[in-house]
């Protein structure tokens, strides 16, 4: 059974597998590999909900939790997590928006936003493990 106190661990997971699925899922459409593209998005898609979920669990029952990092340390971790909050609120909009034109087959304006849909989700993804990191493992 999984505690409250599992659940960072669990969330870095989930944003790791998630930033895995969204370069698989660039790959794919690199190749022209339209299916695949679209599983691994989904998956990826699937996944982030899932830390979305469990991330807000956590913090339900954990309240926030204080860096206990001193120097220039800090001050890194600190300006990753500006920037990581900044565009993890940015990018739900973004992803949504992103897939219902994929889904409308408007694909012309889905590779519009798409352009920046994924870099910013994939810095949201990779930048959520090394706060985990510094905040709990460093």
């Amino acid at each position: 059974m999984i505690s409250y106190a599992d659940l960072p661990t669990v969330n870095a997971v989930l944003n790791g597998t998630s930033a895995l699925l969204l370069l698989a899922g660039y790959s794919r459409i690199r190749r022209q590999d339209k299916n695949g593209h679209r599983a691994l998005m989904i998956a990826a898609l699937l996944t982030s909900t899932l830390f979305l979920v469990s991330y807000l669990t956590y913090h339900a029952h954990a309240g926030s939790v204080r860096y206990q990092g001193q120097g220039w340390g800090r001050t890194v971790y600190f300006t990753i997590l500006a920037s990581h909050t900044l565009l993890a609120a940015a990018i739900l909009p973004m992803v949504i928006i992103t897939l219902q034109r994929a889904l409308k087959g408007k694909f012309d304006l889905h590779r519009q936003i798409a352009r920046w849909t994924f870099p910013i989700w994939l810095y949201v993804s990779v930048t959520g493990v090394i706060v985990y990191l510094m905040l709990y493992r460093l």
